[in-house]
């Protein structure tokens, strides 16, 4: 049984990886923003091992990346990352609807008691984002969104497909937000869609609920087109 020490590096590791990001997707730690394992550590009055664990931590989900010279940075995404991050999610979830289309019995089943309660779940997470997305409160729609995705995955039934598409969405969500924090007003730039995805996926229209999604991806691809530039 681990004692106590490891308990307490474990749960600092959580808290300190939770307040980074937290700070990069809130745009207060800007592209570009180098900084050392010492730095975080005297900044949060810890030791270094949960901080360089943190940090790792990020690194591996996009959030951050190693600077062999200063250590970890926020990462400096391109237009161009963004356009392929929007794609691999294009090609992730046409697999996940073609699944569904194809096979998913589970899905199919409109009595089924696993897929009506997840789907009551993630439409109430849905309905968050879409309060969130009418009122421009960027910080709060960036949580629920990736909550929404996150529990819509599992859906699926694959839990590689649905971690993967979870760190598309996060890089793609810390790629954008440094653009969409500059405008005044988000109120009707976001999108808003997660309850009619959610209720065309509950009529098992497999169809409708994959156009939504190719909607959604064109808004957000046509959002950092404008603000971004070329």
């Amino acid at each position: 049984m681990p004692g106590n020490g490891a308990v307490t590096r474990s749960t600092l590791r959580q808290q300190i990886a939770d307040a980074l990001r937290d700070e990069v997707l809130a745009g207060r730690l800007q592209p570009g923003c180098a900084f050392t394992v010492k730095e975080i550590a005297d900044q949060y009055g810890v030791s270094a091992t949960p901080v360089r664990e943190a940090l790792v931590d990020l690194s591996a989900q996009g959030i951050l990346e190693a600077d062999q010279h200063r250590g970890f940075r926020v990462p400096e995404y391109t237009l161009a990352d963004y356009r392929a991050m929007i794609e691999a999610r294009r090609l992730v979830t046409d697999g996940m609807f073609q699944a569904l289309a194809a096979a998913h019995e589970a899905f199919r089943e409109a009595d089924n008691p696993r897929t009506v309660a997840l789907l009551a779940t993630v439409r109430r997470r849905g309905e968050e984002a879409q309060r969130a997305a009418a009122a421009g409160d960027l910080t709060v729609l960036i949580g629920y969104d990736l909550r929404f995705w996150r529990e819509l995955s599992c859906l699926f039934g694959n839990p590689y497909l649905a971690d993967f598409l979870h760190r598309l969405r996060l890089r793609s969500w810390v790629c954008a937000v440094h653009h969409l924090r500059r405008l005044p007003d988000l109120r009707g730039r976001l999108w808003a869609g997660h309850t009619e995805l959610v209720d065309a996926l509950s009529r098992r229209d497999v169809a409708a609920a994959h156009a939504i999604v190719t909607a959604a991806n064109e808004h957000a691809l046509c959002l950092m087109e404008s603000l971004a530039g070329p």
